[in-house]
């Protein structure tokens, strides 16, 4: 089984059936990511070059015939020179300007017909409007997600390439707090459906997670 196949057992995680307040046993503290504000923004940008490093293989027979390009799977996009600028008349809203840069892999054919790959990235300047929470102990963070894809472009020097691409990226901004929730307990996790014989004989038998006893619940 997992948490969604052959399972009934109602402390698990899912869509809500019946009266939401049923089986609330405490309200727990956590440590979460709060995102107080997001915006996401989509373009296509035209004329891009893209400066490439790290052929695999290496030294590739030029020219190079472009197939494609999308967002490096192995990094995440960064974000520097952030500015928080705030707005007089609107308390706790600013202007928030950034610059976003996107890994990229480039997918490319060389003269000999041998496909390859090489590395890039691609960097945008951002100036939105976002609520942002006044200064407390607890930092706010300017936090990114960015993507970048493209089929089309054309290789046009030893080691760049000018593409036509679909740009998104969302911005957030966040800070690190400790929030109390109200929590239906811990969840009852089941065996593997794949694997049941992987049980592990005379393992001691401790439970998953600690052990809190409600206010006022019987011990």
């Amino acid at each position: 089984m997992s948490f969604y196949i052959n399972n009934t057992n109602p402390n698990r995680p899912g869509p809500i059936c019946g009266n939401p307040n049923n089986g609330i046993c405490e309200k727990a503290l956590i440590e979460v990511t709060k995102v107080f504000d997001a915006c996401v923004r989509n373009e296509t940008v035209t004329g891009v070059p893209l400066t490439v490093t790290n052929f695999n293989p290496a030294n590739p027979t030029l020219p190079l015939t472009f197939i494609s390009a999308e967002t490096d799977p192995t990094s995440q996009a960064t974000i520097s020179n952030v500015i928080i600028d705030r707005i007089a008349d609107r308390p706790n809203y600013a202007y928030v300007s950034a610059t976003v840069t996107i890994p990229v892999i480039i997918n490319y054919r060389d003269a000999n017909g041998v496909l390859g790959t090489a590395t890039s990235t691609y960097q945008t300047s951002q100036n939105v409007i976002l609520f942002v929470p006044q200064p407390s102990l607890s930092p706010i963070q300017i936090k990114v997600v960015g993507t970048f894809s493209s089929t089309i472009g054309t290789f046009t020097a030893p080691d760049t390439f000018t593409l036509t691409a679909c740009v998104q990226i969302i911005l957030k901004v966040t800070a690190q707090v400790d929030m109390l929730v109200p929590s239906y307990g811990y969840p009852t996790i089941p065996a593997c459906q794949a694997a049941p014989e992987a049980v592990c004989p005379g393992a001691a038998e401790l439970p998953l997670y600690p052990t809190a006893v409600c206010p006022g619940a019987q011990q």
